[in-house]
């Protein structure tokens, strides 16, 4: 336990990486980090604390849908993250009487949703949505409503192979860098997309052996559904970690 804790610490003081891309919602970053410490980081994830729509009220549907499914719905639609009132929560009203689709954005109240296109139901002429909808503070371990991204990593492999599938490779992987070595030709899979199964098909095709090495390098992608920052999310989710081993750690310590 301690050991993990020093790592998560380490981890997140100093935490070198190459980034391979970046969006708003996703991060794709290269790093040196044991299998171990990434997948109890991964694990994480879904202790960081997010808020959701908990409590639906519906107190008219006239649309095709069942309660149950408008409610289920709009449970997993994203809001913005912000601190609540756990004793007096704010409610969140959906009314609609237009014909056509009925959007997230329809929903008012705070805090707001992330996404505002999102589809909920359907509504034909004369027919009416009314919704109350209380929100709450939740983890992702509880329920996948309240779940803030994902996270997901593979090894950097080093692939080997006969230097006659050089070109087959490039074609297949133009953006892959490809060094040669005498007779052989290594390929260094650390792209956001894997290409160790391209080369082994390619191998295979043309009677030549392929050769996997992985190495100690960790490709991570992390995404964010948009209620937490994709960079909070590994932030907090190493700072929780950090919190519950050294808990652990004292209990031991008593025990």
């Amino acid at each position: 336990m301690a050991v993990l804790r020093k790592r998560a610490v380490e981890e997140e003081e100093g935490l070198k990486m190459k980034i391979i891309e970046k969006k708003p919602n996703q991060i794709v970053f290269i790093t040196e980090m044991e299998e171990t410490l990434a997948n109890s980081i991964r694990r994480y994830v879904n202790q960081i604390p997010v808020v959701a729509i908990d409590e639906v009220e519906i107190s008219r549907n006239d649309s095709p849908l069942y309660d149950e499914t408008i409610a289920h719905r709009i449970g997993l639609i994203p809001l913005k993250n912000k601190s609540l009132n756990e004793k007096k929560p704010e409610k969140l009203k959906l009314k609609s009487n237009k014909e056509g689709i009925v959007y997230s954005e329809e929903i008012k109240g705070e805090p707001e949703v992330v996404y505002k296109r999102i589809p909920i139901t359907i509504l034909g002429k004369g027919q009416e949505l009314e919704i109350i909808a209380t929100p709450k503070v939740g983890k992702g371990s509880e329920h996948a409503k309240f779940t803030p991204g994902l996270m997901f990593y593979r090894n950097v492999v080093e692939i080997t192979t006969d230097k006659s599938l050089y070109d087959d490779i490039k074609k297949a992987c133009p953006k892959s860098e490809i060094k040669d070595k005498g007779q052989k030709i290594t390929v260094i899979d650390d792209k956001k997309q894997e290409i160790a199964d391209v080369c082994e098909g390619i191998g295979k095709r043309k009677g030549k052996k392929v050769e996997i090495d992985y190495t100690n390098k960790l490709v991570i992608t992390l995404e964010s559904f948009g209620q937490t920052g994709v960079g909070d999310i590994l932030k907090k989710s190493i700072e929780i970690l950090k919190k519950d081993m050294t808990s652990i750690s004292k209990k031991i310590a008593k025990a």
